[in-house]
């Protein structure tokens, strides 16, 4: 992890606004990511991120605001004197060049000698493991050998930051969950800056040093994957990192703590912002359920039904209803132990495990 307060992208004041559009499509006060970092904007369709990403790359002009990079205005550089690449979805690899050959071209393109060429290309498809295959044409290799290729020619030109613009995306499951690994292992390796952009949550918070979530154009929210899934600080990010209950409550006390109400079940938490009508979100997997004829468990205790089962295999989604209120949780999927609709149950948690979301 890099040392805080070294950023090598900065934006200040930064809005862009497209033809015909009523809002901008990307407004951000002030932003940087930080040196050697593994950065990614996750966000919706339409979001912003992808402007963010092309403004990086000198693609598209700021409307107003400034955007510098390791310490330099490149608010008005054309993106080929920003030494900085990206990687895009559709791999853009010359089909009828060898892997070698598409990996060699920007070096060749900039000038570099033929001796240098020979090593730096043979080192980038090894740390991309392509190596043994270097002679073959695009066509003969596979989608997820193919992505390895395209980040081997974005990265063998030593670019200051390489931008990823959803390189995944066309791959299946099991090729982006291995592709995942090639990332963080290959961005290890050259200490580069990634800025990784994905509409992905598995993607971002599987790989990524920090997270800047982007919704409407601005960032909502941006930290570790870690404090955004447990500690989200808006409606939208719960909804929109994992799986979270979005509690009505009621909240009364002074300004050291506050006891809340949740279907008539009081309990205490931290100080919270102001009385009355709150939100609270509960992670599927800290709501436990168990059959109500079982003791009362620890905790907050509230008595449901069940009202439907989700059987996903390794584990069943179980929908509870208490009073006026639809809680989920996740709960064993083994053979006779699945729950049933209309079966009485306990809803349980630990208050701390709730976090106090702003609307």
């Amino acid at each position: 992890m890099p040392a805080r307060n070294d950023a090598i992208i900065r934006f200040e004041n930064v809005v862009k606004r497209y033809p015909g559009a009523a809002t901008p499509a990307l407004e951000i006060d002030e932003f940087s990511i930080e040196r050697g970092e593994f950065f990614s904007i996750l966000g919706p369709s339409g979001s912003g991120k992808t402007t963010a990403l092309r403004l990086i790359a000198g693609l598209e002009q700021a409307d107003s605001g400034r955007i510098f990079l390791d310490g330099q205005d490149v608010t008005d550089v054309p993106p080929h004197r920003r030494n900085v690449n990206t990687v895009f979805q559709s791999y853009a690899l010359f089909p009828h060049m060898t892997l070698r050959q598409n990996v060699e071209y920007p070096l060749r393109m900039a000038g570099v000698d033929k001796a240098e060429r020979s090593r730096r290309v043979a080192e980038a498809l090894e740390m991309v493991a392509m190596d043994k295959m270097a002679e073959r044409l695009p066509h003969q290799v596979s989608g997820g050998q193919r992505q390895r290729v395209a980040l081997a020619r974005a990265f063998v030109g030593r670019p200051r930051v390489l931008l990823l613009d959803e390189p995944l995306s066309a791959l299946d499951l099991n090729l982006r969950q291995q592709m995942q690994h090639v990332l963080v292992d290959l961005q290890r390796k050259i200490g580069i800056t990634f800025i990784y952009v994905t509409h992905d949550q598995s993607e971002a918070l599987s790989m990524s040093n920090r997270v800047a979530i982007v919704n409407a154009g601005s960032i909502q929210q941006l930290d570790s994957p870690g404090e955004i899934y447990y500690a989200p600080n808006s409606r939208f990010v719960a909804q929109f990192i994992g799986k979270s209950n979005l509690i009505a409550a009621e909240a009364a006390g002074s300004a050291d703590s506050s006891v809340v109400s949740v279907c008539g079940e009081s309990f205490g938490m931290a100080a919270v912002r102001r009385p009355g009508a709150i939100s609270l979100g509960l992670r599927f997997e800290a709501l436990t359920i168990t059959p109500a004829d079982r003791p009362c468990p620890e905790g907050v205790a509230l008595k449901g039904h069940v009202s439907d089962v989700l059987f996903l295999g390794h584990t069943c989604e179980v929908k509870a209803r208490c009073r006026d209120q639809d809680f989920i949780a996740f709960a064993p999927a083994r053979r006779g132990a699945i729950l049933e609709h209309g079966q009485p149950v306990w809803l349980s948690f630990k208050p701390e495990d709730c976090v106090v979301l702003d609307d």
